[in-house]
């Protein structure tokens, strides 16, 4: 038998089998999604919370950037009466659903399975790797002197480590002035952020490959926690020489939503710190990154910029991760938008001396305000 046929027999093998089983669970029952929209009022950063209920009367809550309403109809009519055990099974049937919905519906599934098991989702999972997690803070505003202002309330809620993003390109190339304006933007947020101040440079992955080697080169004595997306993710060939010349680490992956693509990275060492978003792959599909990151001995730090039910979801992913490194999580500036978070999910998102508590309650360890849902959500125009 030929290596086509042995291979084509083993895929039939492992193709997901649409069993029923022997005895379905109807509290875990898939009977309805929800989805709303909602929007920060000062910063305008935008979320969408997935609800799902099920046929015995447990409710699990997800997050993801946006769901648009047809899809939303189309994936709920192929998930209703599955139980919310089944995402992996789901997953190969919902192939052509967009990965950030599938990410809120990985979410809100694993949310039910905790609450019917009366655990935290990192329980289910097989139990925490640590009992805090450390925190990162991603910094508002454009100047200087707005992200020290940043830095300083972030300091005093708690956080000790902060992305910095680079200052705005003005060309292609930019050579030493870049490396100038960047180093002062550095200085002013740390002497902002007091002492044991960790942070992080943000390259938004707009660098050229130029401008990404010399910042890495110049700021090797700075000892950041890393330079984060320095260029796409796919520019491997540029990635692949920036890690080789310089010590500088690199973090990579906000825009990534398949695991292959992390395995290339890491087989040519072009990578430091995985970034996958929780908004885009949920909490299955970054456990999978990291299992691939743990056997070359990289540590997992995932972004996130969104909302108070993804922060729920990324401690619980955070407890369970051997190779875990640090968690981004938003801090907005303006009170309003901090106000609105902690409406719709408590307060969570604290920190002290650089780390988050773990949830402790069922699920995603958080008790969703449908009242905040609907007071801040995002009416059509």
């Amino acid at each position: 038998m030929s290596r086509v046929h042995v291979r084509a027999r083993l895929m039939a093998l492992a193709t997901p089998q649409a069993v029923p089983p022997a005895r379905p669970d109807p509290r875990l029952e898939i009977a309805a999604l929800r989805a709303y929209p909602v929007r920060e009022p000062v910063s305008g950063r935008g979320y969408t919370v997935l609800r799902l209920d099920t046929r015995g009367g447990l409710a699990g809550y997800g997050e993801c950037s946006e769901i648009h309403p047809r899809e939303l109809a189309a994936v709920l009519e192929a998930v209703r009466g599955h139980e919310a055990t089944q995402f992996e099974t789901l997953r190969h049937w919902l192939k052509a659903a967009s990965t950030s919905l599938m990410a809120a519906l990985n979410m809100a599934m694993l949310d039910a399975v905790g609450r019917s098991a009366n655990a935290p989702v990192y329980q289910i999972l097989g139990g925490p790797t640590r009992n805090k997690c450390r925190a990162l803070a991603q910094l508002e505003g454009s100047t200087d002197a707005e992200l020290a202002g940043a830095a300083q309330l972030a300091r005093a809620a708690g956080f000790r480590a902060f992305v910095v993003p680079t200052p705005p390109p003005s060309a292609r190339n930019q050579g030493q002035a870049f490396v100038l304006a960047t180093r002062q933007r550095l200085n002013t947020v740390r002497a902002a952020g007091g002492a044991g101040t960790d942070l992080v440079l943000d390259g938004g992955a707009s660098l050229m490959p130029g401008d990404a080697a010399m910042l890495a080169a110049a700021f090797e004595r700075y000892h950041l926690l890393w330079l984060d997306e320095p260029c796409p993710a796919l520019n491997l060939g540029a990635l692949k020489k920036i890690a080789g010349e310089n010590v500088t680490p690199l973090g990579l992956g906000r825009t990534v939503d398949l695991p292959s693509v992390f395995q290339e990275l890491l087989r040519e060492e072009a990578i430091d710190v995985l970034r996958p978003d929780i908004s885009r792959n949920g909490i299955s599909r970054i456990r999978q990154m990291a299992a691939i990151a743990e056997s070359y001995y990289v540590g997992i730090a995932p972004y996130h910029n969104g909302g108070p039910v993804a922060s729920a979801a990324a401690l619980q992913l955070a407890a369970s991760l051997p190779n875990f490194f640090i968690q981004q999580m938003p801090f907005p500036g303006a009170e309003q938008d901090r106000k609105m978070r902690a409406a719709i999910a408590g307060n969570l998102e604290n920190v002290k001396d650089g780390f988050a508590v773990l949830p402790s309650a069922p699920g995603l360890g958080i008790t969703v305000d449908e009242k905040a849902l609907e007071e801040y959500k995002e009416r059509a125009a």
